[in-house]
């Protein structure tokens, strides 16, 4: 067996908290000590190593290049203890899938399946938190984040779960007989400028000016379309529940793609084995559907 350096296990624990959260006065939060005891262990662990770890900076640590190299090495070493600690105390091992979603993909896809998911994979559990599509995984301690869009992220890998082809919306009563009665109503908008002109080429017709107000959020503009307030571009796999119970009506046929949703990790993380099983499974369950 090779000789092993005398190991600083506290402090290189507090390296990796600090370093997944962003912050000493998180890390210290999980920890359950004190800020300045999570500064003392940094401030050894970079004395023993004579390298600086993290920069400082106003809106929280970034790790150096030092840091970077030793983060994943840390965290995947941490997380095999963990498990063998759990299957060698004879306990019923549950591994854990922190992940954050874009709100749309958790309310109108996730959240509904989640159970048929941990009845299938019982040693799983997912902890989700939800999000604007503007998400910092290590920051907010996630293992994976699933986003909307084209899958080009800096410094992430994105994994594809399935396209989002979008088609106007509207309430059960409004009259609309063919696109061109469209620009007659309140076009509600999202932040993403480029849909309503894109789905307007795709049914052949010119997009109107467009002064509808804009949102944020899909299950916002849902709410508004189901009250008769304007007709919204909306991803149809994620509202397929209100427009089949009649809440919400799809009056055309064409669609346009702009986006899809995947499943994100950093590039210098690898996926856990718990998140690449939630992967899978969301991959058969949206091939089955």
């Amino acid at each position: 067996m090779p000789d092993r350096p005398d190991i600083p296990l506290n402090a290189l624990r507090s390296f990796e908290v600090a370093a997944r959260q962003g912050s000493f006065t998180r890390a210290a939060i999980e920890l359950r000590v004190t800020q300045a005891a999570v500064s003392h262990q940094i401030a050894r662990l970079e004395g023993l190593l004579g390298l600086t770890l993290f920069h400082r900076t106003p809106a929280g640590l970034v790790l150096t290049d030092a840091g970077q190299s030793l983060f994943p090495v840390l965290e995947r070493g941490l997380d095999d203890i963990a498990r063998m600690i759990e299957r060698i105390s004879g306990g019923q091992p549950t591994e854990v899938v922190n992940l954050g979603a874009v709100t749309t993909f958790a309310t109108g896809w996730l959240i509904p399946r989640l159970e048929a998911f941990e009845r299938a994979h019982p040693g799983v559990t997912v902890r989700l938190s939800t999000n604007n599509n503007r998400v910092e995984i290590a920051r907010e301690g996630l293992d994976a984040a699933i986003r909307f869009g084209s899958g080009h992220w800096p410094g992430l890998e994105a994994h594809h779960i399935m396209d989002a082809p979008m088609a106007p919306l509207c309430a059960p009563g409004l009259e609309l007989r063919r696109p061109g009665d469209l620009p007659r109503h309140r076009l509600l908008r999202s932040y993403r400028a480029e849909e309503w002109p894109a789905w307007f080429r795709a049914a052949g017709e010119s997009c109107p000016p467009l002064a509808g107000p804009v949102l944020d959020s899909s299950n916002g503009l849902a709410e508004l379309v189901a009250e008769g307030f304007g007709i919204a571009l909306l991803p149809l796999p994620m509202f397929d529940r209100q427009i089949r119970s009649g809440r919400l009506r799809r009056p055309f046929e064409p669609v346009v793609t702009l986006g899809s949703y995947w499943l994100t990790v950093p590039k210098d993380r690898r996926v856990t084995e718990p998140t690449c099983r939630l992967l899978d499974w969301m991959r058969e369950t949206v091939f089955a559907s």
